[in-house]
């Protein structure tokens, strides 16, 4: 059997780095304090020393360090992108995660040594579209979006050269990202530049009697009893009246975990499995890098008869939103 696949796990910062390391992560991912990281939260992410600590803590463990450059340049001053770059190249960094075309373009003729990963932000989900980039900037792997069955990516293996990496757990974009607006019509703000699809200065719970209701601006996304666990509010997972009945009506909020069909996913030719959550704890990074280091090891020693353990799912069920899971699109393709 050939090279197994990468456990690739987030960093929002220098501890929980540690911890994806020490938890069994090939290469970790992170971004900088700054505009040109789209989980560019407060008290999140890394300094420029920062980064050089954790860059060299990953290497002396034979783990890639990979720098997340995934927001679109802005018009008054793009100046900051464009240094970003040269800063990652200085400091060793593994690979240079981007989506702007500019950017991209920028990349590939000054530092022609660093390999480019396409963001899941580019949003390319098809094989001319994934050459295109590969042909014109030279990327060497694409951040598949999260809509695709496991047989689009088998058929997308088959049809280009470029590496293909895909989320394995964590939160679940039920849109084709890159392309969604449903959180700008909310917010008034783009999440391609605040990388969040409910910012926290636009989440309000509101007490009405018994019941909760939670909105993203004036938009009143669910209303919940006391009897139940109120989800953190994002448009495409609320509850909205439709044909005389409240429900979901695109999607129930949970997390993504692929462990149930992890046999077919690495099989379909990805090399890399994403785990999503550079906004959560340390703990959260320890526990799922852990789980699905061990899940790895285990399909590689036996594929034929590999099969999640109960306690790993209850573990990652822990952590996930909703305390619940799917495999999203991975097995049915969405309606």
């Amino acid at each position: 059997m050939g090279t197994k696949v990468e456990v690739l796990a987030p960093a929002g910062n220098l501890p929980s780095l540690r911890a994806a390391v020490d938890n069994g992560a090939d290469a970790v991912y992170f971004g900088f304090r700054n505009a040109t990281n789209a989980r560019n939260f407060e008290g999140l992410n890394f300094s420029l020393s920062d980064a050089e600590a954790g860059i060299a803590y990953a290497h002396r463990h034979g783990v890639k360090a990979n720098v997340v450059l995934n927001t679109f340049p802005q018009a008054d001053d793009p100046g900051l992108w464009y240094q970003t770059v040269d800063q990652t190249v200085a400091l060793g960094a593994d690979a240079i995660i981007m989506a702007n075309l500019a950017l991209l373009d920028y990349c590939h003729e000054r530092h022609p040594r660093l390999p480019i990963h396409l963001s899941v932000q580019a949003s390319a989900s098809n094989a001319p579209a994934i050459n295109f980039y590969q042909r014109h900037f030279g990327i060497n792997r694409v951040i598949l979006p999260r809509v695709l069955t496991v047989e689009e990516i088998r058929s997308l293996r088959s049809r280009t050269e470029v590496d293909l990496e895909v989320f394995a757990f964590g939160g679940l974009c039920v849109m084709a990202e890159g392309r969604c607006y449903l959180s700008s019509f909310a917010t008034g703000v783009s999440p391609n530049i605040e990388g969040v699809c409910s910012p926290a200065r636009a989440v309000r719970f509101e007490n009405a009697g018994s019941r909760l209701k939670t909105r993203l601006g004036e938009l009143l996304i669910a209303e919940y009893g006391s009897d139940e666990d109120a989800a953190y509010p994002t448009v495409c997972k609320g509850r909205f009246e439709a044909n005389g009945r409240v429900y979901h009506t695109m999607e129930e909020p949970g997390s993504l975990n692929i462990l149930e069909m992890l046999p077919a996913v690495i099989e379909a030719g990805v090399v890399s499995l994403k785990i999503e959550g550079r906004q959560r704890t340390k703990s959260y990074v320890a526990t799922v890098t852990r789980i699905l280091r061990q899940a790895v090891d285990s399909y590689y020693e036996n594929p034929a008869s590999f099969h999640p353990k109960g306690k790993w799912i209850k573990e990652l069920n822990a952590t996930s939103e909703g305390a619940t899971h799917t495999l999203g699109t991975y097995e049915q393709r969405w309606q």
